[in-house]
């Protein structure tokens, strides 16, 4: 006999790929917005910094640096991470198979991009409001110098490390939408003739 939508075993598998999708869909909302922050970066903010003063650059990164954490910024950076995490941990089991190599390949990529995010781009913009006021320092162009070019580097790393990553979520979204479709019924609507 077919299982029915209504039936307990169908609704716990139709809960299942609603859940599987959800996760996906809010995972890649995520990292598109994360992607393109850093993206941003790299082809705007600091382009456009790079044709400032030092003074003026340390003083511009200073108060970036400062607002950034802040309520809009925190779901996409955390939330890529943990909603990635849960699309994965929701694609384990043997029905999910299709999709996890996807979502595991974006996982480690946005791992990667949150590692250089806390273990380089974070440590250098402490670096940089350790100085105190730009206005102050003897040598801005040295304090500049040892923060930029790095900080410019691993910027574009951790974004084209989070556009893959994006580009990861989007195939498991369409593998999961090829797989999650109804088979039709033999000699039911859809069944070739």
């Amino acid at each position: 006999m077919p299982l029915s939508p209504r039936s307990p075993v169908g609704s716990s598998a139709a809960t299942v790929r609603h859940a599987r999708g959800w996760a996906l869909a809010s995972a890649a909302l995520a990292m598109g917005l994360i992607a393109g922050f850093f993206y941003a970066y790299a082809c705007s903010v600091m382009i456009g910094l790079a044709r400032v003063d030092d003074h003026t650059f340390i003083d511009a990164m200073q108060w970036i640096n400062a607002t950034v954490r802040n309520q809009w910024f925190a779901p996409s950076f955390f939330g890529a991470l943990a909603l990635t995490l849960l699309a994965v941990l929701l694609h384990l089991p043997r029905g999910g198979r299709p999709v996890l190599l996807w979502a595991a390949a974006a996982l480690v990529l946005y791992a990667a991009a949150f590692g250089i995010t806390m273990g380089v781009n974070v440590p250098l913009n402490e670096d940089l409001a350790a100085v105190g006021d730009p206005a102050l320092l003897a040598d801005a162009a040295a304090v500049r110098a040892a923060f930029e070019d790095r900080w410019v580097t691993w910027n574009v790393v951790r974004a084209v490390a989070a556009t893959v990553a994006l580009a990861c979520l989007l195939r498991a979204l369409v593998l999961h939408g090829m797989t999650s479709r109804p088979r039709p019924l033999a000699g039911g609507p859809g069944a070739s003739l």
